[in-house]
């Protein structure tokens, strides 16, 4: 009898040390696969942290070149007035914007997957958002003028300058940086500055590219600045005259059928197999025969 009470605490025992034992593994177990799981929780921390480092370098990177190619800089030359005859591209460019017309011709253009030309005033500050926001999608930002009156811009050359540098901080403000991409109002070929200065033209088409930007006239009127509609936007925008169309178009407050008539001068020119792009600083220059 003792024997078997004996041997049965021996049992006992055994199980109770195999129970210790086994909890004690379990627990090293538990604590080395805790130990795993953090460390691939860190490392997978650390992946994605430098991944997101390396993605912001990346970006800020992608923002610095495009403001170095996109700025003003004396000396730099902009554009080609020969551009590759081999390509066929088309320049969507829009004057005296931002309003609320420019919203909906960011809208059409997101659609299609397409960019353009913005070529700014000092008008609507209301608006001035959406050059930031036409900018961050990847259209380009170009300077028409602040104040658009004729009489004030074309009085002198010193007057033309202060206007666009007035509309320079505008840009400056939104983007960051001046771009050196300009359209005279009325274009380089206007005859109304001659009423303010005789031959005002003549000297600053050479003086804005010594301070380093470059003027862009048009190849295509759209006509919507004479008060087209629709229609008469669609027929005078869509030509296949022309490897490289630079087309002239208004996103001013009254402009509404100039966005109406987008999409399809848009869908014309795809059909025809062009590309569609913003002005950059390679890109084609069109330049009219200065009268003044």
């Amino acid at each position: 009898m003792g024997k078997r009470k004996k041997h049965t605490r021996n049992i006992s025992g055994y199980i109770l040390c195999a129970l210790v034992f086994f909890a004690i593994g379990g627990t090293i177990f538990c604590m080395v696969a805790d130990a795993r799981e953090n460390a691939r929780i860190q490392a997978r921390i650390q992946a994605e942290e430098q991944a997101e480092k390396e993605k912001k370098a990346a970006e800020e990177a992608k923002v610095k070149e495009r403001i170095e190619a996109n700025s003003v800089r004396p000396g730099v030359p902009v554009g080609t007035l020969e551009p590759d005859m081999d390509e066929k591209a088309v320049y969507l460019t829009f004057d005296d914007g931002p309003s609320e017309i420019t919203r909906k011709v960011l809208d059409i253009l997101d659609s299609y997957g397409i960019k353009a030309t913005f070529f700014i005033t000092g008008a609507n500050e209301k608006y001035r958002p959406l050059i930031k926001e036409a900018h961050d999608k990847g259209h380009t930002i170009g300077l028409h003028t602040y104040s658009h009156d004729y009489k004030s811009v074309y009085s002198s050359e010193e007057s033309y300058f202060r206007d666009l540098e007035k509309v320079g901080k505008v840009a400056e403000e939104q983007i960051g940086y001046v771009p050196c991409f300009i359209r005279f109002p009325g274009g380089s070929s206007n005859m109304v500055s001659a009423q303010y200065s005789p031959g005002i033209m003549s000297r600053l088409v050479e003086a804005v590219q010594r301070r380093g930007y470059q003027y862009y006239d048009w190849n295509v009127d759209s006509g919507d600045g004479a008060g087209y509609g629709k229609e008469q936007i669609e027929a005078g925008s869509m030509t296949d005259q022309y490897h490289h169309s630079m087309i002239l178009f208004h996103d001013a407050p009254n402009k509404a059928d100039t966005a109406e008539a987008l999409p399809q001068v848009i869908e014309y020119y795809k059909n025809l197999g062009y590309e569609f792009r913003p002005i950059t600083r390679e890109s084609f220059v069109s330049h009219h025969a200065v009268l003044n």
